[in-house]
């Protein structure tokens, strides 16, 4: 289990356009079908990091809590599906289902998404406000494998909060921290 930290790379970029294929609805998806006029939450995710497991309950919470506010959520997966097969397009959407997912699960298969929002580890979260600046870029809150800490997702929670009060987002952001990414060679 590597310990990668997400890079964060210094917020007001704009959100980097994808059309993927989500897993769930058998469908393609672009960024512009789902973002948000209030804010939008790009999860960086896959099924097999144990970062992203002792989370993904706090995640599916999150969403569930913050979709009902007009804030968008979508997970996208990265990882080279030939050497991880459980997180490959057939594995995503069994896994999305049993968890319930509220929202899309994309499949990133040239991994150009990743590197185009230069995701290093899973989980990775960045926000986006109502005109696709990043606000937010780094961890759902302090809670590691192993360190006791509870789920919250307080850190994306504030933020979120931030946006819907009107208010600016905090610079004080950490970063993820997880598994690398799995890039093709």
């Amino acid at each position: 289990m590597a310990n990668t930290p997400s890079k964060m790379n210094p917020l007001g970029f704009k959100a980097p356009h994808f059309n993927l294929w989500d897993t769930i609805s058998d469908r393609y998806i672009s960024l512009d079908e789902i973002k948000s006029e209030t804010a939008t939450v790009i999860m960086f995710i896959c099924n097999h990091c144990p970062f992203v497991q002792h989370v993904i309950h706090g995640i599916v919470e999150l969403a569930d809590d913050y979709l009902p506010k007009g804030i968008s959520f979508v997970a996208i997966s990265s990882n080279d599906e030939e050497k991880y097969p459980e997180d490959g397009p057939e594995k995503m959407k069994e896994y999305a289902l049993k968890l319930k997912y509220p929202f899309p699960y994309l499949f990133d298969s040239t991994q150009d998404v990743a590197r185009n929002y230069d995701a290093a580890c899973t989980p990775d979260f960045f926000i986006f406000d109502g005109d696709m600046k990043c606000v937010y870029r780094g961890q759902l809150d302090d809670s590691r494998p192993g360190n006791n800490k509870p789920v919250t997702g307080n850190d994306i929670r504030m933020a979120l909060d931030a946006i819907i009060n009107g208010e600016e987002v905090s610079e004080d952001q950490w970063p993820s921290i997880g598994c690398n990414i799995k890039w093709k060679n």
